[in-house]
C-alpha cells in the first residue's frame, strides 16, 4: 500500500482531509428540498464505494505494509472491531450534529458540538500516540477553537432574527460533540498492535460499521425527525431525481477520501493521529470559506459579521500553522 514518506507529503494528506471534510456537504446544497435522512442513505453507499476504490487503487500499491486484500485477510478480529465500532460512533455523531444545526443554528451547534469534538479528539490521540510538541500542538488547538466560536458569532451576527436558543438543541450538540471526538481515536487503536490492519482496510472496516448503523439509527431519525418536522418516507428517495442521488454519493466519496488521507497521514512517522486529527478538523473553516466566497451567505451582513470572520480566518491560520508544525519541534 501507498504510505507517504516525508512530512511534505502527510501533510499535503491533511490538508486534503480538511478540504474534503469541508466540502462534502456542498453535494446537499445542490440538492434543493431533499431531506437530510434521504440524502444520507446516497452518502453512506458513496462512503462504502470511496472505501473499496481507494483500497484497490492506493490501498493495493506502494512498497509499504501489506496489499489492501492481503490487510483485509490478515487483520485480527480486536482491530476489525474496533474500526468497525468507530464507524458506528462517527454515524451517530454525524447525525446528531446535523439534527443539533437544524434545531439551534451552526451560531450553537458549531462551537459546541465540532469545538467539543476537536478537542476531546485531539487528547484522547494524544494519549494513544504522543506525537508533536504537545505546546504547539494544544495551543493550535485552542486558536482553532477560537476561530470556530467566531464562525459561530459571525452566523449570529448576520441572521436578521435570532433564533431562539433550544436547550434539546444544545444537548443534541453535547451529545453529538462527545459522540464525535471518540469515534477517531477508535480506528486509531485499531491501526496499532499485533493483527492491526493499514489505513486502507481500516477505512473499509470503518465505513461498514456507518453503513451497518445507519440502517436503523437513519431510519428511526426519518420516523421520529429530531427537527420536529413531521416524518420522511422512503417514497420521496424514490421518487428523487437522478442527479439527486449522484450528489449523494459524490458527497459520501469526497468525505471518505478525506478519511482515507486523514488515517494514512496518521500513520507516518512524525505525524500521530492527533496532529492528523486536529488538521482535519480545520474542515469548518473550509465550510465557512464556500459560505462566504462561493455561496455569498455573508454578501449583505453586517459590518459587525464581516469582521468576525475576517478575525476568525486569522485565528483560524495562525491555530493551523502551529498544529501543522507541532511534528517539526
Amino acid at each position: 500500500m501507498y504510505q507517504p514518506e516525508t512530512y511534505f507529503i502527510a501533510l499535503s494528506f491533511m490538508i486534503l482531509t480538511m478540504l474534503c471534510w469541508g466540502s462534502w456537504a456542498n453535494t446537499l446544497k445542490l440538492c434543493p428540498e431533499y431531506r437530510f435522512q434521504l440524502f444520507y442513505w446516497d452518502y453512506v453507499i458513496g462512503l462504502v464505494a470511496g472505501a473499496i476504490f481507494w483500497g484497490l487503487t492506493l490501498g493495493s500499491f506502494g512498497s509499504a505494509g501489506r496489499p489492501f486484500y492481503e490487510d483485509i485477510v490478515h487483520a485480527g478480529l480486536q482491530p476489525i472491531v474496533l474500526a468497525f465500532v468507530g464507524g458506528v460512533v462517527f454515524n451517530i455523531a454525524n447525525l446528531l450534529v446535523v439534527a443539533a444545526i437544524d434545531i439551534a443554528g451552526l451560531a450553537v451547534a458549531f462551537p459546541i458540538g465540532i469545538g467539543l469534538a476537536l478537542v476531546e479528539g485531539a487528547i484522547a490521540n494524544y494519549v494513544i500516540s504522543p506525537k508533536g510538541n504537545p505546546r504547539l500542538l494544544f495551543g493550535g488547538i485552542v486558536l482553532v477553537v477560537t476561530a470556530i466560536v467566531l464562525d459561530a458569532i459571525a452566523y449570529r451576527l448576520r441572521e436578521s432574527s435570532r433564533r431562539a436558543t433550544s436547550r434539546r438543541g444544545i444537548v443534541i450538540s453535547l451529545v453529538g460533540g462527545l459522540l464525535m471526538g471518540t469515534f477517531y481515536p477508535f480506528v486509531a487503536k485499531a491501526m496499532t498492535g499485533e493483527g492491526a490492519p493499514g489505513p486502507y482496510a481500516a477505512v473499509l472496516f470503518f465505513a461498514i460499521g456507518v453503513a451497518a448503523c445507519s440502517v436503523p439509527v437513519n431510519y428511526l431519525l426519518m420516523r421520529i425527525p429530531l427537527d420536529g418536522r413531521e416524518p420522511a418516507a422512503m417514497k420521496g428517495y424514490w421518487s428523487a431525481p437522478g442527479i439527486w442521488h449522484l450528489w449523494g454519493v459524490v458527497g459520501g466519496a469526497i468525505w471518505c477520501t478525506g478519511t482515507i488521507a486523514n488515517f494514512v497521514a496518521s500513520r507516518a512517522q512524525v505525524v500521530g493521529p492527533a496532529v492528523s486529527y486536529s488538521i482535519g478538523q480545520g474542515a469548518t473553516m473550509i465550510s465557512a470559506c464556500w459560505g462566504v466566497f462561493i455561496w455569498r451567505e455573508f454578501s449583505t451582513a453586517p459590518a459587525r459579521s464581516k469582521a468576525a470572520l475576517v478575525w476568525m480566518f486569522i485565528f483560524f491560520l495562525c491555530g493551523l500553522t502551529a498544529v501543522a508544525v507541532a511534528p517539526l519541534f
